[in-house]
């Protein structure tokens, strides 16, 4: 009996391809360096969100440990991100060194 020959099968389909159109989520990740006020004024001012949406995403972040905080085209999220890792330390806490930390998803 003649051996089959399988196809070659291409596993790079459009569900594993990730485009850069969108919609790309910017995540938040908790850490302990920063308090909520420092959460609530960098979302106010980098993703004009208002005070009882940043709080409701500090909260989210200390207790689920990240939050989204934004969603859309690649371009705008990566200014969001890059602002974030912009921000500076929380000058209200003396161990914070830095920003928080943002990633991107898509």
């Amino acid at each position: 009996m003649p051996a089959t020959v399988l196809p070659d099968i291409d596993i790079d389909t459009d569900l594993n391809r990730k485009e850069p159109g969108g919609p790309w989520k910017v995540v938040l990740w908790d850490d302990d360096y920063h308090t909520y006020d420092y959460v609530i004024q960098m979302l106010m001012e980098i993703c004009q969100m208002s005070m009882e949406k940043a709080f409701q995403h500090a909260v989210e972040v200390d207790t689920e440990k990240k939050t989204i905080v934004f969603e859309g085209e690649l371009e705008h999220a990566e200014h969001i991100q890059d602002r974030i890792h912009a921000y500076g330390p929380d000058p209200r806490m003396a161990a914070s060194i830095g920003p928080m930390s943002a990633t991107l998803e898509q």
